[in-house]
């Protein structure tokens, strides 16, 4: 049996064969940091070996979802660099986490309760069914900080939206709320905020209490693809984001976000 009292930022709880699964740090808009990133990344695989559940409900305490990564963590690095002690920061780990969700057998439900963005934008996005907010706000605006979306937004936003659609979200960095997400694809329903988390767990309840083997096999059948997906493109992205980590138009974006003033790149 998982020990799930070892997480600090998440918070899992189980009802029956129900896991909710909860975006615990509401005091920091559910940033996702270093340790999260860690806990992100093995939290499926606890989950896809507990024998006691069917369903899995995920969502974010307080009035976000997550708001992505730590941008002013970013002004702690010597020049913007992306190592710290020898050990790669939060993108080494993007891999495996969305990866790990498509491994976890068990379905994953998610309620968007409030703005999604970057990473935490890939993690919902890679859940099997997404309920969101109407007036939620999602993107991944990795390039507003000189950056390529690597951790897996390039690979999911264009098998939900297009090539093109996604493109332009992605290279333009742009928000879109659950009421066009839904409208476009992006996301199964969009609901009023008050009645996003009783859908989804509604959602996530049928399928607790499915045919277990019936549902959790469709979706390994139905992933295939999005795992030959994430084969040909995902290695690209990281590594791409990792080059733009080294580009002065990321430093300039880190500096010009920490004096709140708009970037001036130059293309180096």
């Amino acid at each position: 049996m998982p020990d799930y009292a070892q997480y600090q930022c998440l918070k899992i709880e189980k009802e029956g064969k129900l896991a909710i699964v909860t975006l615990n740090r509401p005091e920091a808009r559910n940033q996702i940091d270093r340790q999260f990133h860690h806990e992100l990344q093995d939290v499926w695989r606890d989950l896809a070996e507990d024998r006691d559940i069917n369903a899995v409900l995920l969502t974010g305490a307080g009035k976000y979802f997550s708001v992505g990564g730590n941008v002013k963590g970013m002004l702690e690095r010597p020049g913007g660099d992306v190592f710290d002690e020898g050990e790669m920061i939060e993108p080494r780990s993007a891999r495996k986490i969305v990866q790990n969700i498509l491994d976890c057998e068990v379905p994953i439900v998610c309620a968007i309760n409030g703005d999604c963005m970057g990473l935490a934008a890939t993690v919902a996005l890679f859940c099997d069914i997404t309920v969101c907010a109407e007036d939620a706000r999602i993107a991944d605006p990795h390039v507003k900080i000189g950056l390529v979306a690597g951790d897996g937004g390039a690979v999911i936003w264009p098998m939900l939206i297009g090539p093109n659609r996604a493109k332009e979200f992605l290279m333009r960095g742009s928000l879109v709320t659950g009421t066009d997400a839904a409208r476009m694809g992006l996301v199964n329903y969009a609901l009023p905020r008050e009645e996003v988390l009783a859908k989804a767990r509604a959602i996530a309840q049928e399928l607790a209490d499915g045919p277990t083997w019936a549902i959790r096999w469709t979706k390994l059948a139905v992933n295939k693809t999005i795992k030959d997906q994430l084969n040909l493109v995902m290695d690209a992205s990281f590594a791409l984001e990792m080059a733009t980590f080294r580009t002065e138009d990321h430093r300039e974006a880190v500096r010009a976000f920490g004096e709140k003033r708009k970037p001036r790149f130059t293309g180096k």
